[in-house]
């Protein structure tokens, strides 16, 4: 409160009100959005199941039986039932989770990183640079994603290592295209010519008047390639080109329960079931953070 002395008395001048930040607008925003809420907190619930999957998975995923191979769902000791060694397909979802979510988060956002900053070079300086960098990343950005991870990870081998590879590879151009686009809007805004004319060099420029503007639709729509990334990378394991038994993850748990579709269809659908949720979620949880983010919506 501040008082300003006049002829007639003190007049008490109340404080301005401190308008809510951007982020807390965002929050806001998305809070009233229940479908991306909803799958939020789906997302959040497998993540900490994959986390805590030693505490919380029943069974060994790794343990068989072929007394027990392919049981149904419901069976006492196997809520969801036994794959085709006799495993429990609950234990070998919740363990999966894991695997899957690393192989779709990280590649996604190792490309984030590297496609941001060549993305964001080639859309502030413009010119030569842009052309050459833009038509460099459109020869790999013309190629249908789920091909080029395919020839990529054939070319590269089998395995985990080679598999993120291929992926962040296939997840470069995409970005980097968006990051370049956003860049050059930003660039002829009012503040970025004033920083020029002020004597700013272009790091500082970058640093404090592009970033700020650029990374929230950047980072928006890489997590709507997170589902994407699962997708892929659960192909590549359903190919042969990703994880090896034994170990639990959604795309091999379908190569090998596909000969047992006609025998227990309801198990051998489980991982499928369990990528399209979580694919599904992320979908959703990502429109509803654009939604939030758009300030003119």
């Amino acid at each position: 409160m501040t008082a300003i002395t006049e002829s007639s008395g003190p007049v008490i001048v109340p404080p301005l009100a401190k308008s809510p930040g951007y982020w807390a607008g965002v929050w806001r925003r998305f809070k009233t959005d229940k479908v991306a809420v909803g799958a939020g907190l789906v997302v959040l619930a497998i993540i900490l199941m994959a986390i805590f999957a030693d505490y919380v998975a029943p069974a060994d995923p790794t343990r068989s039986s072929m007394l027990r191979r392919l049981r149904p769902i419901g069976t006492p000791g196997y809520p969801l039932g036994a794959d085709e060694l006799g495993r429990d397909m609950l234990s070998r979802l919740i363990h999966g989770a894991r695997l899957s979510l690393f192989m779709g988060v990280v590649p996604v956002f190792i490309a984030f990183f590297i496609g941001s900053v060549i993305g964001v070079a080639a859309g502030f300086f413009g010119g030569k640079f842009n052309t050459i960098t833009m038509r460099t990343v459109d020869v790999f950005y013309a190629f249908p994603s789920v091909l080029l991870a395919i020839a990529l990870s054939g070319a590269l081998g089998a395995g985990i290592t080679n598999s993120l590879l291929s992926l962040t590879i296939v997840f470069i151009p995409p970005i980097a295209r968006i990051a370049e686009s956003v860049t050059t809007q930003v660039r002829g805004m009012d503040y970025v010519e004033a920083a020029r004319a002020s004597g700013a060099n272009a790091l500082t420029i970058i640093r404090v008047h592009v970033l700020g503007n650029v990374l929230g639709p950047i980072f928006v729509y890489a997590t709507s390639l997170i589902s994407v990334s699962m997708i892929l990378a659960s192909g590549l394991s359903f190919l042969g080109l990703g994880t090896k038994p034994p170990t639990p993850e959604w795309g091999l748990m379908l190569n090998t329960l596909r000969t047992a579709i006609y025998v227990q269809p309801w198990v051998a659908a489980l991982p499928g079931a369990a990528i399209f949720i979580t694919s599904i979620s992320f979908n959703l949880l990502s429109d509803g953070l654009r939604s939030a983010m758009d300030v003119k919506g």
